[in-house]
């Protein structure tokens, strides 16, 4: 059995998505890995990880509407407040979502369906260096 660990600095621009797939593909076929499973990790409180719709925008569109309807950016509804008024909300959304993902690899390559790329998801108001674990084990 093989184990390898990457890590990837993904750049985001604000509120919103990034997709981190094609990162993750090339670090799976550097890996040596054919067969296994590859866990992704973000290492933040106010940001998260998701696999959803890779073809139609509106699927990412409708994901941050909702997520303002759910945890809305209104200082009077959170005690905590420190570090401004999009920190609770992401904390909130965070916690809807996803800090690890488990992904099968099979030839190499990370098994995801046809429509789907994993997504970091950025829940604060500003840009920020987001960091990803990748941890892949297999033969």
């Amino acid at each position: 059995m093989i184990q390898k660990q990457f890590t990837l600095d993904v750049e985001t621009s604000a509120f919103g998505f990034v997709n981190i797939t094609p990162a993750i593909q090339r670090c799976v076929q550097n890996s040596g890995i054919k067969t296994g499973l590859l866990t992704v990790f973000i290492k933040h409180t106010s940001a998260s990880l998701t696999i959803q719709e890779n073809t139609d925008p509106d699927v990412l569109t409708d994901l941050i509407n909702f997520f303002e309807k759910i945890a809305p950016q209104d200082s009077s509804l959170y005690a905590h407040s420190y570090e401004g008024k999009d920190d609770m909300p992401a904390h909130i959304r965070t916690v809807l979502t996803n800090v690890s993902l488990s992904i099968p690899v099979s030839n190499a390559q990370a098994c995801l369906g046809t429509w789907q790329a994993v997504y970091v998801c950025e829940h604060r108001n500003r840009a920020h260096i987001r960091h990803i674990v990748l941890h892949l084990t297999g033969e």
